[in-house]
């Protein structure tokens, strides 16, 4: 009998546990289930476009959606995508998207399409750079086109009242400047093995020539030619910092130090130069047209920065609010201040030149009406290899493997080998 109430009491107890464990599984599995009904999505981005942790939170409490923010080398971005693309995988939910990647990405299968309103497509006028057929795939974020900065200052201890109007011009300032005005690297251009190396020679190409491709996409010799023998003549007489040669990273940089004083760099730089935090020559720094051949171009190039979805997104709804949050006014006002990227909305833009945020606002809208491509027949699809071939052959010259004349012949020959293969 004792053994029997024992074996009652026994089970009576292992019920108890059994029913205190599912309780507790069930509490849990809840609390899982709960934690999942709050979508998590990835933004990969370089770290100049990451938004604030304040911007973040702020997004989430309206949304629901909890953003964790990749930052990633923009040289890395395009390889991590493509990697994680051949596993049919999503490198980040949402990620940059350069505008000489749109053709490739888009034809690799390597971007959603995203629904855009009528009001935005009219205020961003870029976004038709990311316009392939009648779909969009990416959102302008960065309106970054070129522009000539000078530091006033050390112009004027150079003897020198104005920024040069000829590329003839600059070459003789930057010598100005380095023998009376002591500044011993006037001229900030990249030279090293990377893509802003391939966009600098695009912008003094198109500056100076007007034509830096033929009609059948080929590379226009002559002229390119040319633009090589203007930037061999700066880093022969040593007037470019030699550091350029093996990195960019954060070279134009040299501007907000005063280390360099002359530039054709991108737009934000306006921006970033009076700034009080980063800069050490607030107020000095002064935008000017783009010098041409014979005087002031009238062109300017764009190279916007925008953001897209993946296709293996396994949150698209989510990473789409993100892209839709990240883009609108009001964020890009937010941005503007919080990591000085300049909008690509002109509502954002003019609200931003209104509250006379920007010094050099007149001028730099003037500018913007200036921009035009060298390309054409829009961006290549073969880019991305076209560039590798320009960046690798200008920094061979610009270590002394390479003459102009030989470096303009590998270009040639390289890129015509390209238009004929795709």
């Amino acid at each position: 009998m004792k053994k029997f109430v024992k074996s009652l009491l026994s089970l009576a107890m292992s019920a108890t546990l059994l029913t205190a464990c599912s309780s507790g599984a069930g509490q849990q599995a809840k609390t899982d289930n709960k934690g999942k009904d709050k979508p998590e999505i990835s933004f990969m981005i370089p770290e100049y476009g990451a938004p604030s942790d304040e911007m973040l939170t702020a997004f989430e409490k309206e949304s629901g959606i909890k953003v964790k923010v990749m930052k990633t080398s923009w040289d890395d971005i395009r390889d991590k995508i493509s990697t994680a693309a051949v596993g049919k995988k999503a490198a980040a939910d949402v990620y940059e998207v350069d505008w000489s990647w749109v053709g490739e990405f888009q034809a690799a299968g390597w971007l959603d399409k995203l629904e855009v309103d009528a009001e935005t497509q009219k205020d961003i006028p870029s976004l038709e750079t990311f316009k392939v057929g009648k779909d969009y795939y990416a959102i302008p974020y960065s309106n970054e086109y070129r522009m000539a900065y000078y530091n006033t200052k050390s112009f004027k201890a150079a003897g020198l009242d104005k920024a040069p109007s000829t590329f003839k011009e600059v070459l003789a300032d930057a010598k100005a400047l380095k023998e009376k005005a002591g500044v011993e690297y006037p001229v900030a251009l990249p030279m090293a093995a990377d893509e802003n190396t391939s966009t600098s020679f695009f912008t003094l190409n198109y500056a100076r020539n007007g034509k830096v491709f033929n009609d059948d996409n080929t590379l226009n010799k002559e002229n390119a030619l040319d633009t090589l023998r203007y930037i061999d003549a700066l880093n022969k007489a040593e007037l470019i910092n030699p550091s350029y040669r093996t990195t960019n990273e954060g070279k134009y940089q040299y501007l907000q130090k005063g280390e360099a004083v002359y530039a054709v760099a991108p737009s934000f730089y306006a921006i970033r130069c009076d700034s009080k935090e980063n800069s050490s020559v607030v107020g000095q720094v002064n935008v000017a047209q783009l010098p041409g051949k014979e005087g002031l171009s009238d062109k300017t190039v764009s190279y916007v920065e925008a953001v897209g979805v993946s296709p293996y997104s396994k949150n698209k709804e989510a990473a789409k609010k993100f892209v839709q949050w990240y883009t609108q006014k009001k964020t890009q006002e937010q941005l503007f201040k919080v990591v000085e990227i300049l909008p690509t909305r002109t509502s954002a833009l003019e609200a931003v030149v209104a509250k006379g945020e920007i010094r050099e606002s007149k001028a730099m809208l003037e500018m913007a009406q200036r921009v035009q491509t060298p390309f054409p027949h829009g961006v290549p699809k073969y880019y991305t290899e076209m560039s590798t071939t320009i960046f690798n052959t200008i920094n061979e010259m610009a270590n002394g493997k390479l003459t102009p004349e030989q470096a303009a012949d590998k270009m040639v020959e390289k890129i015509d080998a390209l238009v004929k293969q795709k």
